[in-house]
């Protein structure tokens, strides 16, 4: 038998303890490397480049003077004729990334050469109903594991190495309406994860689980009036209150089916314990059958991430008649109060109403709000100190029951329309410039409200619209936003709806896609663009940077669709020449450069 040399031995232990002290990828994710991964630079290992959702990476290697040498590392196409909209941030992690595609998939691929390992292709039942398009925004990873939720509302856990299927637990019954699409988060060893189908009368959550079995530790409902539980190892539940109080916000029975879907996932900031979800829309759209604010939709949610309990809430936008859904991600700052000076553990969300929010992530009081979007017909702006809107009533769709023959209330025209100021792609936090990096857009709507009833499985609205475009020459708008002043300090427009995220880097730049297949380098102090590159379709996923080999790499997800092409009315038809795709686009610096 051969006998290793005990000099060799000590050699081989201390190149092994060096590789571990410099950063090098462990074989499994643990939970050290999920709330480091905004500092380390060697993988992304959570949605949003770590799970405070700043998208803010220290890498400097690529910067506003080498941005100009970037060149295509790789490309790798998902394939087959399942296109549609590609909204997927990779994960990576020892040398692997994986990314989620439409139609609820799961490849996995060499980080380097963007080989393929493996993929999972998840069997969808026929009546599936999502609204807004097959896509998926990501996976979480966990121990050796790779985690996403799919759109007939299941959750699959896979082998990192050979995408074998671990386990897989059923979210909901997607016949009620319910799928999934956000992308799981972990936090203090959980997996934390919503679901969509707030158009159908669902009833939002957010979900609790044991990431290495999929067994639920607790779920908490996001509509006023229903139980929560946790959940013991044998699966037995108890009862750990309702949220809210039962009609206190809601009238009747209608908070029964009153929507508020989690479908853009959360964040969780390790200093508070919270996990920061938002919610969306009230269920039905016609706010007229519903008086009051209809908590605790369209809001942030605080939840302890231990108990389950709610800690605080606010609410973006009470009694919404205008499908103002309050999902997107609350990501966490330190906020200089511009008045005392003082440091403020803070959160801020660009909402889909067209406010800007932030608020103290420890209470949820709220700290400053202003509009990042030019025309905002709804409310004249948010009370700093009740916190609520001041309504501008005649903005409201009129009631179907003051009609002469009770079937259309008065339309009125809107903005922003309901896609919102900024929808589903991901802004961007540089605790460098103290900006954040807001995807907005400038559109309208006429919209209108009409009688409507439940029906188990039918579309929930009781409304009717149609999207317009408020200039000619520009709908999307990358914004740089000071969150003490609301002032934007600089713009990039752009023709089409801005529909993809954004990265940060501390080597000075900002990275984000537009529909017309661009995937740009811009300064982070300026905006001026630096460089970008044609990926032959629409770009409407984050980019994500990380570092191998001791080259730093970008990379995207590719391929046009979402929201936009479905619901877009004349925008829709405006930008009907863009082309579908799928694939994933890898970058990094000229070698001769």
């Amino acid at each position: 038998m051969h006998r290793q040399h005990p000099l060799k031995r000590s050699a081989i232990a201390l190149f092994i303890a060096a590789a571990l002290a410099g950063g090098q990828a462990s074989a499994v994710v643990t939970d050290a490397d999920i709330l480091n991964d905004a500092k380390t630079t060697g993988d992304v290992v959570s949605f949003g480049l770590g799970t405070q959702g700043q998208r803010f990476s220290p890498s400097t290697q690529i910067n506003t003077k080498t941005v100009k040498n970037l060149v295509p590392a790789w490309s790798m196409s998902f394939g087959g004729e399942k296109q549609r909209g590609q909204e997927s941030q990779p994960v990576i992690h020892n040398g692997k990334m994986f990314v989620t595609a439409s139609y609820s998939r799961l490849f996995a691929m060499d980080a380097k050469t963007g080989k393929k390992l493996w993929k999972y292709e998840h069997r969808l039942p026929d009546g599936i109903m999502p609204c807004c398009d097959v896509i998926n925004r990501g996976a979480a990873l966990y121990d050796n594991l790779v985690i996403f939720a799919t759109l007939d509302a299941q959750l699959v856990a896979l082998n990192q190495d050979t995408g074998k299927v671990v386990w897989k637990e059923k979210l909901e019954d997607y016949a009620a309406g319910y799928s999934a699409s956000a992308a799981p988060i972990i936090a203090k060893g959980k997996l934390i994860t919503g679901v969509s189908g707030g158009e159908f009368g669902i009833v939002g959550r957010i979900d609790a689980r044991d990431p290495k079995t999929g067994k639920l530790i607790w779920t908490r409902p996001t509509v006023e009036g229903h139980m929560g539980y946790a959940f013991d190892k044998d699966g037995n539940k108890t009862e750990i209150g309702i949220s809210g109080t039962t009609n206190a916000t809601w009238t009747g029975d209608l908070w029964k089916t009153g929507g508020a879907a989690t479908w853009n996932g959360a964040t969780y900031d390790p200093e508070t314990n919270l996990i920061f979800a938002g919610t969306g829309n009230p269920a039905p759209w016609n706010s007229h059958l519903r008086p009051g604010d209809n908590l605790f939709s369209s809001s942030t949610v605080a939840i302890d991430a231990d108990s389950g309990k709610i800690v605080w809430h606010y609410q973006n936008t009470p009694h919404d008649g205008w499908d103002f859904d309050g999902v997107n991600e609350f990501v966490s700052f330190d906020y200089k109060d511009p008045k005392t000076g003082k440091i403020i553990k803070a959160g801020g969300k660009a909402d889909r109403n067209g406010f800007f929010f932030v608020n103290d992530r420890t209470n949820g009081k709220l700290l400053n709000a202003f509009p990042f979007v030019k025309q905002i017909t709804w409310a004249k702006s948010i009370d700093l100190n009740t916190g609520r809107p001041n309504y501008v009533e005649e903005g409201r769709p009129g009631n179907p029951a003051d009609a002469a023959d009770g079937k259309k209330g008065k339309v009125v025209f809107s903005a922003p329309s309901f896609l919102g100021g900024k929808n589903q792609m991901q802004m961007a936090y540089s605790p460098q410039t103290g900006l954040f990096y807001v995807p907005a857009n400038e559109w309208g709507m006429d919209i209108w409200n009409e009688p409507v009833a439940y029906k188990k499985g039918a579309a929930y609205l009781g409304a009717g619209f149609t999207i317009k475009a408020l200039h000619d020459d520009y709908i999307g708008a990358l914004r740089a936003i000071d969150p003490t002043t609301g002032k934007i300090v600089w713009e990039n427009k752009n023709y089409a709806p801005l529909w993809g995220g954004v990265l940060t880097t501390a080597g000075g730049l900002i990275f984000y896609g537009t529909p017309e297949g661009f995937l740009k380098g811009v300064d982070a102090k300026t905006g001026k663009e630096l460089w970008s590159f044609q990926t032959g379709t629409g770009i409407v996923a984050p980019p994500v940077t990380w570092e191998q080999d001791g080259e730093q790499m970008i990379a995207v997800t590719t391929g046009w669709g979402g929201a936009v092409p479905l619901w877009g009315g004349d925008v829709a038809k405006r930008v009907n020449y863009l082309e579908q795709g799928g694939s994933v686009w890898v970058f990094k610096l000229h070698k001769g450069s």
